[in-house]
């Protein structure tokens, strides 16, 4: 169970460090959600990077609507 919390915070430290990247190339002050689905269409190959996506979409909405 180890291996995989770190796995998860590998991945995640790497989307954030893209992300805080991506926001200063675009003179942003705050890394928004269309920079995070930037990244994670970049750095996560096809197929994750779609059902990431969707997953994300759907507990968005789902904290939006609560």
């Amino acid at each position: 169970m180890e291996i995989m919390k770190s796995f998860i915070n590998d991945i995640f430290e790497k989307l954030a460090s893209e992300a805080s990247r991506l926001a200063r190339y675009k003179k942003k002050p705050t890394i928004t959600s269309q920079e995070i689905l930037t990244v994670v269409r970049l750095v996560l190959p096809s197929q994750l990077a779609k059902h990431v996506v969707s997953e994300g979409t759907k507990a968005v909405i789902k904290f939006a609507s609560s």
